[in-house]
């Protein structure tokens, strides 16, 4: 069984930087593509940015393009999540979740989830 344990978090100013972390244990890293997804209150929960298991390919989502990056180290079955200049809107549960290409593109396994809190 494939889990997820989520770091990182919090609450900060507007302009301000997060990163989230998400290391993976039970199962083949390295085969997953990784993804954060984010919900907000009375929103549905949305694709944030992915990566590729080759870490060749990154997805970002229009409204965090050139200010969140995702990340991975295959060595430390971890995803990262930098988030810069950080906005209000940004304000939501952050989740981490794995793709192992069972059937692409849909995420087989879930982090609890992690706050972020963008107070303006």
């Amino acid at each position: 069984q494939v889990r997820l344990a989520q770091s990182g978090g919090g609450l900060v100013q507007a302009g301000g930087s997060l990163r989230l972390s998400c290391a993976a244990s039970g199962g083949t890293f390295s085969n997953y593509t990784m993804g954060w997804f984010r919900q907000a209150p009375g929103k549905e929960r949305d694709l944030v940015a992915a990566i590729h298991y080759s870490g060749a390919s990154t997805f970002y989502a229009d409204s965090v393009k050139g200010r969140f990056t995702i990340s991975r180290d295959n060595a430390k079955n971890t995803v990262f999540l930098r988030m810069n200049s950080l906005k209000p809107e940004d304000t939501a549960l952050y989740y981490c979740a794995a793709d192992d290409s069972t059937v692409p593109g849909v995420y087989d396994y879930w982090g609890r989830g992690t706050q972020v809190t963008v107070s303006s």
